[in-house]
């Protein structure tokens, strides 16, 4: 079984808590279309709750690309996420100026490794996507 199954198992067992790497961190596991195949994902990402929205980061650990996902969720903006065990559905948009500094700037002070995955990677910056409650 894959890390990232492991973790996806973990969140469902414990109600969104899971151990290891991500001990302490919001968690949401967010399901989106992929961009070319059309096939469901499900990936764990770290979230910060943003008024009534949830804001995930595109980071992928400071790679130099965005992961799969943003681009999944550019093409595909509706989705679903799992927050402890509800299900809401979501419509992505991603932050942009003065919105995105400021929610950047309280996941980096929350979890610094943020920062470092800012520093490490040659993109301008890490997107900031929001996702809103489905009307």
């Amino acid at each position: 079984m894959s890390f990232q199954d492991q973790t996806i198992q973990e969140f469902r067992a414990n109600e969104g808590q899971v151990g290891g790497y991500f001990a302490g961190m919001p968690l949401v596991l967010l399901h989106h279309t992929g961009a070319r195949s059309g096939v469901e994902r499900v990936t764990p990402l770290a979230y910060q709750k943003v008024d009534d929205s949830y804001a995930v980061f595109a980071s992928k650990g400071g790679a130099d690309e965005n992961p799969a996902w943003y681009h999944n969720l550019m093409a595909n903006p509706k989705a679903s996420i799992e927050v402890g065990s509800e299900t809401v559905a979501v419509v992505a948009r991603e932050a942009h100026g003065p919105e995105r500094e400021a929610i950047w700037t309280r996941q980096v002070k929350a979890r610094p490794n943020f920062g470092e995955y800012e520093r490490k990677t040659a993109r301008d910056h890490i997107p900031v996507i929001v996702l809103e409650p489905a009307a």
